[in-house]
């Protein structure tokens, strides 16, 4: 069974895996960003933050 959310940047629908787990990054279809599960109950998307490089700092 499928669940879907909504975007966070273009309130379109995002499909779930049946068996998403916390933490779990997803890319929107319509415009995508890619977004993070970040609670199961109740079941909430966030735009995943950017992974910025460190230069050895």
């Amino acid at each position: 069974m499928s669940t879907k959310v909504q975007c966070v940047v273009c309130e379109g629908d995002v499909m779930l895996p049946a068996e998403v787990m916390e933490g779990e990054l997803l890319t929107c279809p319509d415009c995508g960003t890619e977004l993070e599960v970040v609670s199961l109950n109740p079941l909430t998307v966030a735009e995943a933050p950017e992974v910025q490089e460190d230069w050895g700092e």
